[in-house]
């Protein structure tokens, strides 16, 4: 994916800025992101540009919070041979050193990929021959000079369409298929200790595009290519419901020999953004995250930036954004604290969780073949009062909410939201409110376990 261009800043607000470095969010005496992710046996990275790096409040959370850095741009073809023959390596080296200085790795991005290509391959007209030349010479110089630094390279980007047929680019155009095992087997000579993958948006979940990656990373892997994981990139869009059956469809990949990775997450939404949208937004972020350390072979979690001041997403999706865990003042958001708590760590970095404020009941009062009635009691167990309420819980697969009464209603995927209707925002400590609706179900028995207000655990009663 291509970054946001990064705002310029002056280097003479450097040194005021430096004095006054945001304390990231997890205190030095708690573990970061990437320490929780690293105590489950994985690694927890973000995305940067070299733009940024001048950003000094930016770049002390970027050292200090991931144990992984991918580079968005700097190792794409466009800036690394942007002539034939002649490569420059400047940009990725500085991500590298970086990384180096802060003992993170690095993962590579991106090998081979039809965008960001420099005129000179995109418009060359060469011959199959002269083609696959040129491909398997700029993997193996790039790769050869990054071995040893890179520890996962992404070989191979965006290689399907969303029907799971083969994209057309001037690589599949002039080679086929081919082109695919020609690049991984370049980058296992030039660099025998990396781990290669093949990397695609929207085969997040089952479906017409990740069968078509199934099918093609089965075969190469019956051929003998060398590739060694699939990169599942997470860009995601509150406005489309949650990919289809997440944690199955990683181990499908796995269960083939295959390590699997989140390279490029990002949940975004409709702007403005607001507590109810931020609110599933986080719980989209532990769902992902629960989702990978459910799979053995799910070895990590990228961002992509970590924070809305850099993404990408504002200049591709007008009117879309706040799609990362730290706002555009590099302050954690709602997002932030459920990727702690899915990681295995305390929110508000590692301060012990105060007591819950609220408590939810949920009953179901009658069940027919395809629907059910739920009543659901929310009640302010707190010692101030609740102006304004936004409640989130999770239904169980192929349950949907069909009709509510008490809250305005929505769902997304299996996401259910209910914000309070004008009669019923303000709840006084002690005070309760009842809400509830019809739903839809497929079979699937059970309710919710799990239930925020205004982004706050509640006790489930």
């Amino acid at each position: 994916m291509r970054f946001r261009p990064a705002l310029a800043v002056a280097a003479g607000l450097l040194a005021a800025a430096a004095a006054a470095l945001p304390v990231s969010p997890a205190s030095a005496a708690e573990p970061t992101l990437g320490e929780l992710a690293a105590a489950k046996g994985r690694y927890f990275g973000s995305a940067t540009d070299n733009p940024e790096l001048s950003d000094a409040p930016y770049v002390s959370i970027l050292s200090s919070e991931f144990t992984s850095i991918t580079p968005g741009n700097a190792m794409k073809w466009e800036s690394t041979e942007p002539q034939r023959g002649r490569f420059d390596f400047a940009k990725g080296d500085e991500i590298v050193e970086l990384a180096q200085r802060n003992g993170q790795q690095v993962r590579g991005h991106t090998l081979v990929w039809h965008s960001q290509l420099p005129s000179w391959v995109s418009d060359g007209g060469f011959s199959a021959e002269e083609l696959r030349s040129i491909l398997r010479n700029h993997v193996t110089t790039v790769a050869s000079h990054y071995k040893g630094k890179v520890v996962h390279w992404d070989v191979v980007n965006e290689p399907l369409n969303e029907d799971g047929t083969l994209r057309d680019t001037v690589f599949s155009r002039t080679l086929g298929e081919s082109y695919i095992a020609e690049a991984l087997r370049a980058a296992r000579a030039a660099d025998p200790d990396a781990k290669l993958y093949i990397n695609d948006y929207n085969i997040d979940g089952i479906g017409a595009k990740s069968d078509g990656m199934y099918r093609l990373v089965k075969s190469l892997k019956e051929q003998g290519v060398p590739l060694d994981g699939v990169g599942f990139q997470g860009h995601l869009a509150l406005q489309y419901g949650f990919p289809s059956r997440m944690q199955e469809n990683l181990q499908r990949f796995a269960d083939l020999g295959l390590d699997v990775a989140i390279t490029e997450l990002d949940i975004r939404m409709q702007l403005p953004a607001d507590s109810a949208k931020l609110a599933t937004q986080a719980a989209w972020y532990s769902d992902v995250t629960k989702a990978c350390l459910a799979v053995s072979r799910c070895v990590g979690i990228t961002i992509w930036d970590f924070t809305d001041k850099y993404s990408w997403i504002p200049d591709v999706f007008p009117g879309e954004g706040a799609a990362l865990p730290w706002d555009e003042n590099l302050r954690p958001k709602p997002a932030y604290d459920a990727l702690r708590v899915a990681l295995g760590g305390d929110p508000d970095g590692g301060e012990p969780e105060p007591p819950a404020s609220c408590k939810v009941a949920y009953s179901v009062g009658s069940r027919w073949d395809t629907g059910f009635t739920a009543n659901v009691t929310i009640t302010n167990t707190g010692d101030s009062a609740i102006n304004g309420w936004t409640l989130v819980f999770d239904l169980p697969a192929g349950q949907r909410v069909s009709q509510g009464w008490g809250a305005q209603w929505s769902q997304s995927g299996t996401t259910v939201t209910a914000e309070n209707a004008p009669w019923n925002g303000t709840l006084a400590p002690g005070e309760s409110t009842s809400i509830g609706f019809n739903g839809t179900h497929t079979g699937e028995d059970g309710r919710p376990t799990a239930f925020t207000l205004n982004g706050t655990s509640c006790t489930a009663a």
